[in-house]
């Protein structure tokens, strides 16, 4: 996801200086990655996935290629070799090691890795020092650091998935019980009795011509512009994501055996790859459990189901006499909710139950990643920025659908209302989940 470098301007936090930003946003990568071993750092699940060990040095070849070789006077990389082991898909700086093979890097170990990251930040905490009025480098920098959180979920999201392959489900962090919204796990109840607590409402809007977009001071990627204008009938948004409890219904009334609900291609994957429920979900002697960071847990009943596809949002959402909301729809409900919510930093790294009482939106933003219906496309007017960093965002619209929101995965501070995730549609390694609409009525 690229930036419109003319927007991308240092993103204040509390008077923030880009340098001690650049150095708390470093600092966070390698705390996620102190609670791995080596041998968890260095493996490689699946080819979508990448190893913690390549994360951590990727992002640090973002900032030697794109601020320390432009900017540095007498630059010299930090090693030759890392400009082709380190790049992911820019080929406008030239060759790429193959992607699914990025498990196979043995070499450079962990400690190297580390190595590498210290010496690149030493560097551009000094360029930052002595250029602090230059505009394009602070730019650079601001796309740096997003691009970088944008890696610390990714690095979340391939751990996860990397765990649960294992016999022993193990652990990989100890999951924080003080988090905003957690509930203590409950007792486990017969699939067939469990249910949800918490009421699904429907907040209508009433659409008309609306603009959609960024359209405020700071950083966006420039897959949120230009802002324009869009018109919206009217519409529905449920009060909050499905539940485990809702969509466990769906799962036991045989929903991944009928063909009714499914999309065509759906219909082929999930016969394809005999799916029965979501990914990390399995039936355990005392009920259902699932998958999480923090090891095998009961599923809880009220809290949003996560790791779904585009496939199994839009099947459910069918389902049940309802369907996915455009992006549009989404972003222009989202504009007046607060953005807060249950993000990374606060450590509990799963979706929780919202205690809400409200019939208004909640989690909006945080716990999971919402589908929308929306086909990730150029909005008017979307030029793509000049040269390599250009290729960040725009050729990657084709074949792939929105999603909204942020996840429990995702850097607190990260999200907006205008920002555009995406994925193809059997994803389901990512925290999505769904949120239904309807038309007015």
């Amino acid at each position: 996801m690229s930036a419109t470098l003319s927007q991308a301007v240092p993103h204040a936090v509390s008077g923030e200086t880009t340098t001690a930003r650049f150095a708390r946003v470093r600092a966070r990568s390698l705390e996620l990655a102190a609670p791995l071993s080596a041998e968890d750092c260095g493996a490689q699940s699946m080819p979508d996935a990448s190893p913690v060990k390549w994360h951590l040095a990727h992002t640090t070849w973002f900032f030697e290629t794109f601020i320390l070789e432009p900017f540095e006077q007498a630059f010299a990389p930090f090693d030759p070799a890392f400009r082709v082991l380190f790049n992911s898909y820019y080929n406008g700086v030239g060759d790429k090691y193959p992607r699914p093979q990025r498990g196979l890097l043995t070499r450079p170990g962990l400690d190297a890795v580390k190595a590498y990251r210290r010496d690149v930040d030493a560097r551009v905490t000094a360029l930052l020092g002595l250029r602090d009025n230059d505009a394009a480098l602070a730019a650079l920098a601001e796309l740096g650091l997003n691009h970088e959180q944008q890696h610390q979920e990714l690095l979340l999201t391939d751990v996860k998935h990397l765990l649960s392959l294992n016999p022993l489900r193990p652990a990989g962090y100890a999951l924080s019980a003080n988090a905003p919204r957690q509930a203590t796990p409950p007792t486990p109840a017969s699939p067939a009795t469990t249910t949800a607590t918490t009421a699904t409402d429907w907040v209508a809007f009433a659409g008309g011509n609306q603009r959609i977009g960024f359209d405020r001071p700071g950083f966006c990627f420039d897959n949120e512009s230009p802002r324009h204008e869009v018109h919206l009938p009217a519409y529905r948004l449920a009060s909050r994501p499905v539940s485990n409890a809702e969509y466990l219904r769906f799962v036991e009334a045989d929903g991944y055996r009928d063909p009714q609900s499914w999309l065509s291609e759906g219909w082929d994957w999930v016969r394809a790859h005999a799916l029965a429920h979501p990914l990390y979900w399995r039936r355990g002697e005392a009920g259902w459990e699932e998958f999480t960071l923090g090891g095998v847990r009961p599923l809880q009943p009220d809290a949003p189901v996560v790791h779904l596809s585009y496939f199994e949002a839009d099947a459910y959402a069918r389902r049940v006499g309802a369907r996915l909301p455009t992006e549009a729809e989404w972003e222009h409900a989202a504009a007046g909710c607060r953005i807060a919510g249950n993000f990374a930093d606060q450590g509990l790294l799963h979706p929780a139950a919202s205690t809400a009482a409200s019939p208004a939106l909640t989690q909006m933003f945080g716990d999971v990643w919402e589908w929308t219906q929306s086909a990730y496309a150029a909005y008017p007017g979307y030029r793509p920025a000049a040269g390599a960093i250009g290729e960040y965002n725009g050729k990657f619209m084709v074949n792939q659908y929105v999603l909204r929101g942020g996840s429990c995965a995702t850097p607190a501070g990260h999200v907006r209302a205008s920002y555009r995730n995406f994925f193809p549609a059997t994803a389901r390694w990512q925290f999505s989940g769904v949120r239904l609409a309807a038309d007015a009525g």
